[in-house]
């Protein structure tokens, strides 16, 4: 299906199942200016079609990994400025699979991560994303870690959910192997 500009944004603005989510994903990856559109949508004030934007979004960071890299700052202004917990968890979902070098780490979005990893009030999807990113970024400063650690340690502490033992186990398990690769 080709979508215009119009048809796209009628789409996004209603209720939507996964096909039509990948007709989406399909018109954004055909031409670069789309994925710009797309990140458009996904700053609207109407709430379903931001949503939605942000669902394909996701499909498509699936589909070409690396291609949302050149808009990660974009990105990590609308997250620390989202309030819409479906938002954040999946802008955090698009972030989680992004790289993260030494001098693009933003120290507003690590804070940001970390303060919310231990954080009871937020849903268990958020905190887990926000340790993957965590980590990402940590890695590029080893004392940084030792802070990204701590945050861990205290998560110990409360009751967690699978998911977040299996990011807490698997975080813990990436420190390890590069304590031991630093070692060596």
């Amino acid at each position: 299906m080709d979508y215009t500009f119009n048809g796209v944004d009628i789409i996004l603005g209603r209720k939507v199942n996964l096909p039509e989510i990948r007709s989406v994903v399909k018109w954004a990856a055909s031409e670069p200016a789309n994925i710009y559109r797309l990140l458009e949508f996904a700053q609207s004030s109407d709430e379903r079609t931001g949503v939605n934007a942000l669902w394909s979004l996701t499909h498509l960071q699936k589909l070409q990994p690396g291609l949302l890299q050149s808009s990660q700052s974009k990105l990590i202004d609308m997250l620390l400025t989202e309030k819409h917990l479906g938002r954040k968890r999946m802008l955090l979902q698009i972030l989680r699979e992004q790289s993260y070098e030494k001098e693009t780490v933003r120290s507003d979005f690590l804070d940001y991560c970390l303060s919310k990893i231990n954080s009871e009030c937020e849903p268990y999807a958020i905190r887990c994303n926000s340790i993957y990113c965590a980590f990402k970024m940590c890695r590029c400063y080893p004392e940084l870690m030792s802070e990204l650690e701590e945050h861990l340690e205290l998560l110990t502490l409360q009751v967690l959910s699978p998911g977040l033992k299996s990011a807490l186990a698997t975080t813990r398990r990436h420190i390890d192997n590069l304590n031991k690769t630093s070692r060596q």
